[in-house]
């Protein structure tokens, strides 16, 4: 237990200060920069990582935002309530995860789209053999073809977005308060490991994404979606009076606006 106490404590440390909160998204935006450049003019070798089946990229990755959702629901609802003692406010704060599942369907259903609309199916990757009378990429796959189309970057939008949502969240940190045999406070330790862990994980993914995957382009629209998700959410919507809110601070809301600004 103290092993775990201690990892807690380092998570608390590091994750919650406002500096990573500030200075995250232009590390991202830095990874995803060096990793493209490093991706066009000098590859890497091949990796575990670069092969698209690893467990990471199956059993994580691709269901980022259910890992994410997953862990931040408790971890909201636990420790609103304790700062609150208001089951209206976790309610209220629990909303941030519908708004944040209304970000992740338009924004891959966007990106769907606009590879569909842009594709075209072709017989090999060398873009040899135009097959026209394959109009989805769905029957152009049945038929054994290869689509190719303007792929916006999901990964890059997706890990940016919850990396980011996560640090957010875990601000909340500075004003729990709980004693060790408090059960509260073995769930609220476990939560802190595992969404830490899981920033981490993003971290790292993301910087595999720009250095093995997709081109350029596709990787900067993805970072910049997730980017405008984040943003558009807690550096601004959720400073107004009608919105889910920022996480609380100490006993009862601050003025949302301070609360962002710490």
């Amino acid at each position: 237990m103290d092993h775990l106490e201690r990892c807690a404590w380092f998570l608390r440390g590091t994750l919650v200060r406002a500096a990573v909160r500030r200075y995250l998204p232009w590390a991202l935006v830095t990874f995803m920069l060096m990793g493209s450049v490093l991706k066009e003019l000098s590859p890497l070798p091949e990796s575990y990582l670069s092969n698209k089946r690893n467990v990471l990229n199956m059993y994580f990755v691709k269901v980022a935002w259910a890992w994410t959702f997953s862990l931040l629901l408790p971890f909201i609802a636990l420790t609103t309530y304790q700062l609150t003692g208001k089951p209206r406010l976790v309610l209220q704060r629990l909303t941030t995860l519908l708004v944040g599942t209304a970000i992740w369907y338009g924004c891959t259903t966007f990106f769907h789209n606009v590879e569909h609309y842009t594709g075209n199916c072709y017989g090999s990757p060398a873009l040899e053999g135009l097959r026209r009378e394959h109009r989805s990429k769905q029957q152009c796959h049945g038929a054994g073809g290869f689509w190719h189309g303007f792929d916006i970057s999901g990964h890059s939008f997706l890990l940016t977005f919850c990396a980011l949502m996560i640090v957010e969240e875990m601000a909340v940190l500075h004003g729990v308060k709980t004693r060790r045999e408090q059960r509260l406070h073995a769930a609220i330790t476990s939560l802190v490991i595992a969404l830490g862990a899981l920033t981490f994980l993003w971290v790292l993914m993301f910087l595999c994404t720009a250095v093995y995957f997709h081109d350029f382009a596709q990787k900067v629209f993805g970072t910049l979606f997730g980017l405008l998700g984040w943003y558009g959410t807690y550096g601004f919507w959720y400073l107004k009076a009608f919105s889910p809110g920022l996480p609380p601070q100490s006993s009862g809301f601050s003025s949302k606006r301070d609360n962002y600004k710490k």
